[in-house]
């Protein structure tokens, strides 16, 4: 499909878009009140702000969702008034939305080539795959996606890139990713990062949309950030500022360090056990998972996507069945018949759907607010008026005007505010331990850091808090252990001080990837009559990822999942000198080849070593190695 706009000539400068004083009203509400922003090709651009900012009208204004009000659009060095998506399409311009706009029951094929489908006249699926499996090869995604495939099998990075296919399929010059790694695991996001620097190195320009700062930084080339409509800072090199500025100019002022703990929280350490639970399973998806968080602790659960989390949770507050485990909350087994015996015995729970989980969009602010006081509730009337003097309390901690306690609708409220109303919903019940799945998910910066002091607060109250999050940097800064979670499985549980993004993205591995690992490193064992292991170490410490013995005589003093300090293993003299040889320890009891893996981006995987007998002959280390680098490219 070709654009109907001429083309510029390579050797011009102007940019490929130009919005200036772009406004849109909603009934009484102005979302944009004179927004500017530029687009260059072959630029990475952040639309920052935080939420109600208008970000999302103004991508959507760019894209043709909406109409704009005022204001001048230019694309290409032509003005433009888009009255619909289709418009934008036929000029190169699509979005690519965090909840994804394909047909469930349509194949791959179908959904990268929707468009096309209404044209009249015969379709040439083989022109389709043969154009299809073009892009994915552009992409670097020439094995991704199969094309026969309904999409409603797809993962949500599968869906992602089938997105991003469809609006290649249309030559779309300028894409617009709103939110695109909410629902991503680090390394899905990662592979995602890959595919936009690629659209960039060749000519396209691209506008990124997201609350995550740290993939600000690591991907885009300029940021242009709103606040209440207006742009109030335009197209900045990003290499130029510092976290601190950037936040200062969604929010209008400093932010603190928004994981900084108070002291208080340390009294968790030897706080009695709140919530305990025991080789829990509701298959298919949750197969063997075990951890305990204390009173006024914060324990984070993390895993990649599909590893099990939220079903975890909705299986130990009764929204699923349990076929086998128990939970014990406070001191008494938890019966798994249904959310209201989990609430009356002080269980709290506040799930990822903001929209059709957590909100009932036509009562009031103050309905919603008393939704789980209803469930705890015994007996025919309700006792609303023995919430009230509580309700005051929580409305004036969340910034809340009394009056607004009776608006008609939370949607009414941006998602943020509506968070908060949510976690204030639960508060008024007291709960004894409170647990949160993906409690910041799509919600700005400012919001975060309310929403992680209410968290502190209540912990240092005494509460339980268990948080799921696919942020890893928030698990780590707002955590004071983290279980890990894969595949359906518990497979480590360790402070969180011990604890980096990277280490915590290896220990989340799906199980595939450790089958093969641990087929590796148990060909290496039986082959040499030793053991086998992969660890991360950092300076005196070392965590397991993977184990593995052919004699218990040669084990090496931990199991994957565990933290040792070098000292404390069976192997310090390896560990502590990495060599490019075999290590004899001081005792004669064997001796170590310790070789660091990388992948093939040259990222740090940790380390993986060979232990064996003193009285065989050893490997050639540079044998040994080559395996390493061969498993590494696999993981």
């Amino acid at each position: 499909m070709q654009s109907n706009l001429a083309p510029i000539a390579e050797a011009e400068i102007s940019p490929l878009l130009v919005a200036k004083g772009i406004t849109k009203t909603f009934d009484r509400t102005r979302a944009l009140q004179g927004a500017d922003f530029e687009l260059r090709e072959g630029e990475i651009h952040g639309l920052l702000g935080a939420n109600g900012a208008g970000k999302s009208t103004l991508s959507k204004v760019i894209s043709g969702h909406y109409t704009l009000d005022g204001g001048d659009l230019a694309y290409r060095g032509h003005e433009i008034r888009l009255r619909s998506t289709r418009e934008a399409l036929r000029i190169g311009i699509a979005i690519v939305m965090q909840e994804t706009s394909l047909v469930p029951d349509l194949t791959v094929l179908e959904n990268i080539f929707l468009p096309e489908l209404g044209r009249p006249g015969r379709l040439d699926y083989n022109q389709f795959r043969k154009r299809g499996q073009e892009i994915l090869n552009d992409l670097g995604q020439g094995d991704s996606l199969p094309f026969d495939w309904e999409v409603r099998r797809l993962s949500s990075a599968q869906k992602q890139l089938v997105e991003i296919a469809k609006a290649l399929g249309v030559r779309a010059k300028l894409l617009i990713f709103d939110e695109p790694t909410a629902s991503l695991s680090p390394g899905e996001a990662e592979r995602l990062f890959d595919i936009m620097a690629r659209l960039r190195d060749t000519g396209h320009g691209l506008v990124f949309v997201s609350h995550r700062l740290e993939e600000v930084f690591a991907i885009t080339d300029r940021v242009t950030v709103l606040r209440e409509g207006r742009t109030v800072m335009n197209a900045r090199e990003t290499a130029s500022l510092s976290q601190a500025e950037l936040i200062r100019g969604m929010v209008g002022a400093e932010l603190g360090a928004i994981y900084e703990r108070k002291e208080t929280h340390t009294k968790s350490i030897d706080a009695p056990v709140a919530l305990e639970v025991r080789n829990l399973s509701s298959t298919p998806t949750v197969r063997d998972v075990s951890f305990s968080v204390k009173k006024g602790e914060i324990l984070g659960i993390g895993g990649l996507v599909g590893a099990g989390r939220s079903e975890t949770v909705e299986a130990i507050f009764g929204l699923r069945p349990r076929t086998g485990g128990d939970v014990i909350l406070n001191g008494k087994a938890l019966k798994a018949d249904s959310p209201q015996t989990a609430i009356r015995a002080g269980l709290g729970f506040v799930a990822e759907d903001r929209r059709t989980q957590n909100i009932v969009p036509d009562l009031s602010v103050k309905e919603n607010l008393l939704l789980a006081h209803l469930g705890a509730h015994r007996g025919f009337f309700c006792s609303y008026a023995s919430r009230e003097k509580k309700v005051e309390e929580l409305l004036a901690n969340l910034g809340l005007p009394q009056e607004r306690l009776m608006d008609a609708s939370m949607l009414n409220f941006s998602g943020g505010m509506q968070q908060k109303i949510i976690i204030a919903r639960w508060l008024l019940l007291e709960p004894k331990v409170l647990i949160l799945d993906e409690p910041t998910k799509g919600v700005d910066i400012g919001t975060r850091a309310s929403i992680y002091t209410m968290l502190r607060d209540i912990a240092a109250k005494g509460v339980a808090v268990v948080v799921v999050s696919s942020d890893f940097e928030e698990l780590l800064g707002l955590s004071d252990r983290v279980v890990v979670m894969s595949d359906g499985r518990t497979t480590a549980d360790l402070p969180s001080a011990m604890l980096d993004e990277e280490s915590l993205t290896l220990l989340a591995a799906p199980r595939t990837s450790m089958v093969r690992n641990t087929e590796m490193l148990n060909e290496l064992a039986r082959a040499h009559g030793g053991s086998g292991f992969w660890a991360l170490l950092e300076g005196e410490r070392l965590i397991c990822l993977n184990a593995v013995a052919s004699t218990p005589a040669l084990d090496p003093g931990f199991k994957a999942g565990e933290a040792r300090m070098l000292d404390a293993t069976n192997i310090p003299e390896a560990l502590k000198r990495r060599e490019p040889v075999f290590v004899a320890e001081p005792d004669g009891s064997r001796t170590t080849l310790v070789v660091p893996m990388t992948s093939p981006r040259g990222h740090d995987l940790g380390w993986v070593g060979l232990s064996l007998p003193t009285d065989r002959p050893l490997p050639e280390p540079g044998t040994i190695k080559s395996r390493i680098d061969t498993m590494a490219a696999t993981l």
